[in-house]
């Protein structure tokens, strides 16, 4: 399987801390989902197509504590990240496309961790 994943590196303590605060972590699926399509979107774009269904198979999931691009077929992992033994060299479009959309879910993050902080009693 071929992945992107984004980490936010002090995510889990703002969780917490936000869970203790009465916060609902869980709207975190739906920003993390979008960067996870975004990243899709592009590395589709850029992924190498012999008849297209590497390309078609890209997804953005949707999960609270990350975002991830992903596919399921079988030979996604080995394009993505190469496969020396087998003359398979790495074609990296996914970690490509998360570099080249990085200013855009940034951005998006950063709105939606301050709307989740401003939904705090007494933030």
């Amino acid at each position: 399987m071929a992945e992107a994943v984004v980490e936010i590196r002090g995510l889990s303590r703002f969780r917490s801390t936000l869970k203790r605060a009465g916060a609902d972590m869980a709207d975190m699926k739906a920003v993390n989902q979008r960067v996870g399509d975004m990243v899709a979107l592009v590395g589709a774009s850029q992924a190498p197509r012999r008849s297209g269904n590497l390309a078609a198979s890209l997804r953005g999931a949707r999960q609270v504590a990350r975002a991830r691009a992903y596919s399921d077929v079988i030979y996604a992992g080995p394009i993505h990240w190469g496969w020396p033994a087998r003359n398979i060299r790495a074609q990296q479009f996914l970690l490509s496309a998360a570099i080249q959309t990085q200013p855009h879910w940034l951005a998006l993050y950063e709105r939606e961790l301050q709307r989740i902080a401003n939904s705090v009693q007494g933030a």
